[in-house]
């Protein structure tokens, strides 16, 4: 049989922890097998010394307050200080300034700011709105796609910009 299996079987039979049917069994076991009944005076041995005389040892009484002065002279270092740098936040938040500055200005500079009176400057009546008199094909000039593309492109190299750096630190790491 497993030793381990035996002695797990044996430590229930000790502790009360054991079933009618692993009582009997242990019991007969111990009588008649010298392995098992060697092991479970061991057992009992061990189990009666365990009782008497093991002393669980207390922390001191100032243990808390000693623990806590520790921790109070500590100081804990700035986790974002390490891996933020304030220049990129800067050049982030100007590139969206000066693009949103741009959109503006290009935007005011586009807008006719004479209008005749009764004519909609948008391409339909909002008085008489019928879907199929929507004429998106103002909205969506070639100028306005060609804005988004470039914007798009610049901020594609940027990302490639950023991945290959990253990739370059990690392998000079390395």
């Amino acid at each position: 049989m497993n030793q381990e299996k035996m002695d797990l079987q044996l430590w229930n039979y000790i502790d009360g922890r054991a079933n009618q049917e692993e009582v009997s069994f242990v019991e007969s076991m111990i009588v008649t097998d010298a392995v098992w009944r060697n092991k479970y005076k061991e057992l009992v041995e061990v189990n009666q010394v365990l009782k008497t005389n093991v002393e669980l040892e207390q922390p001191s009484m100032r243990f808390s307050k000693n623990v806590m002065e520790q921790i109070v002279g500590l100081q804990p270092a700035k986790a974002t200080v390490k891996y933020i740098n304030k220049n990129i936040i800067r050049s982030i938040a100007a590139f969206f300034i000066l693009t949103i500055t741009g959109f503006l200005v290009y935007t005011f500079s586009t807008v006719e700011w004479v209008s005749t009176s009764g004519a909609s400057p948008l391409p339909f009546d909002l008085n008489k709105l019928n879907p199929g008199q929507l004429n998106f094909s103002k909205l969506m000039s070639s100028k306005w796609i060609n804005i988004i593309l470039m914007v798009n492109v610049v901020l594609a190299l940027m990302l490639l910009d950023n991945y290959l750096r990253r990739k370059k630190r990690s392998s000079v790491e390395n």
